[in-house]
C-alpha cells in the first residue's frame, strides 16, 4: 500500500517560491489502478517524483508498505526504486541500443547475469507484443511501439509499483487505448499497482478504478472514478468532467427551458438511443445543448447537457427515466446566463 501523508514541496525560482504540492494526502491500495488528474501546473509530475523520492518533499511522508521513504538513506532508496518503476511521455529509450538491450538495461544494472537478463527481456517483449522487434532500434519504431518497449523495460525488475507520468500524451487516440489496455492486462495478470498521472479525462475513464483531482498542488477531490465523474463536488473536478461549464458552451433553448446533465460511466454503446426513446416512451422531447461522449471498448463515457421544456414535472420525469438506465447518471442543473 502507498500512503502519502501531508506531503508538501516548494521550489525556489528567480520569481520567488513556488508551492508545487500543498498538504497532499492519498492512499493507493495494492493492485489498484489509480489516476491523478489535473490541469497543467497542478503539481502532478512533482507528486509522482516524490513517490519514488526523485524529489524529496519539504514535509510529509511517503510510506510504501509502512516504510517511510523520506527517512531512508540513498542506498536504501536505490533498492526501493527497483520496485517502483516509471514510464514517461518521451519514452526515454537508449537510442544506441536495440529493443532487446533496452529491456536488458535495468537487469544489467541490478547485476543479473546476461543470459538470464536476455531470457527475461524476451519474455517481456512477448508480453508487450514486440517479440519480432527485439533487434530493432528505437528510431525504427512507432510511438506506441516505443512505449511498449518502455513498459517492458519498467517491468524487468518485477516491480511492485508502475508510475506512468503522462505516458500516453504523445500518442494518438487509438494507440492510447491500446497502451491503456496493455497496462490493464498487466495489472490483472501480475497484480502490480499502477499510478497514472494525466491531464486527459478519457485516460482515467478508460482504465482507472480510483482517481484524485489535483488543483494548484492540492488534492481537491478523490474517490471511485464513477462516483467522482458522475457527481464532482469541486470546481476543478467539474471543469475537467464537464467542460461545457468551464468553456462557455452553447446555451440554447426557449426561455422556459430547464437543463439536465447526463453522465455516461460505461453505458452500453450498443443499447437503445436514449434521448430518442425518452421522446417515444415518455413524450419528453429534449434538445442537446452540449455533448462530449466517446465509445471505449463498446462502452460510452462522457457527458451531455439537455434542454427540456414543460416545467418541473417534466424535468423530474426525464431525470427519473434517464437514471433508470444502467451506468447513466442524470441531474437537473442551473446554468448561469
Amino acid at each position: 500500500m502507498i500512503e502519502l501523508r501531508n506531503l508538501s514541496k516548494t521550489f525556489r525560482t528567480a520569481d520567488g517560491t513556488v508551492e508545487a504540492l500543498r498538504d497532499v494526502s492519498l492512499t493507493v491500495e495494492d493492485g489498484d489502478i489509480f489516476g491523478i488528474i489535473g490541469m497543467s501546473g497542478a503539481g502532478k509530475s512533482t507528486l509522482v517524483r516524490c513517490i519514488n523520492m526523485l524529489e524529496r518533499p519539504n514535509s510529509g511522508s511517503v510510506l510504501i508498505d509502512g516504510q517511510d521513504l523520506s527517512l531512508q538513506p540513498d542506498r536504501v532508496l536505490r533498492r526501493v526504486r527497483r520496485e517502483i518503476t516509471m514510464i514517461f511521455q518521451g519514452f526515454n529509450l537508449l537510442m544506441q541500443r536495440t529493443v532487446l538491450k533496452n529491456v536488458c538495461f535495468p537487469l544489467e544494472l541490478a547485476g543479473v547475469p546476461k543470459s538470464q537478463a536476455r531470457t527475461r527481456a524476451l519474455e517481456l517483449l512477448q508480453t508487450v507484443g514486440l517479440s519480432d522487434k527485439a533487434n530493432a532500434y528505437p528510431a525504427q519504431l512507432s510511438g506506441g511501439q516505443k512505449q511498449r518497449v518502455a513498459i517492458a523495460r519498467a517491468l524487468a525488475t518485477d516491480p511492485k509499483v508502475l508510475l506512468c507520468d503522462e505516458a500516453t500524451s504523445a500518442l494518438d487516440p487509438s494507440t492510447t487505448v491500446s497502451i491503456l489496455e496493455l497496462i490493464r492486462q498487466i495489472n490483472e495478470k501480475t497484480g502490480i499497482t499502477v499510478i497514472i498521472i494525466t491531464h486527459q479525462m478519457s485516460v482515467v475513464e478508460n482504465v482507472c478504478r480510483h482517481v484524485a483531482i489535483l488543483d494548484s498542488g492540492r488534492v481537491v477531490e478523490q474517490g471511485e472514478v464513477a462516483e467522482v465523474f458522475a457527481h464532482p463536488k469541486s470546481k476543478a473536478a467539474r471543469d475537467l468532467v464537464f467542460p461545457e461549464d468551464s468553456e462557455g458552451a452553447l446555451r440554447v433553448g426557449s426561455g422556459d427551458a430547464q437543463y439536465i446533465r447526463v453522465v455516461f460511466n460505461g453505458a452500453d454503446a450498443a443499447g437503445k438511443p436514449l434521448i430518442a426513446h425518452m421522446a417515444v416512451e415518455k413524450g419528453i422531447e429534449a434538445s442537446i445543448v452540449y455533448a462530449s461522449t466517446r465509445s471505449i471498448n463498446g462502452k460510452v463515457y462522457g457527458s451531455m447537457l439537455l434542454g427540456v421544456s414543460g416545467g418541473e414535472g417534466v424535468t423530474r420525469s426525464a431525470v427519473e427515466y434517464l437514471t433508470n438506465t444502467p451506468s447513466v447518471a442524470a441531474e437537473e442543473v442551473t446554468l448561469d446566463a
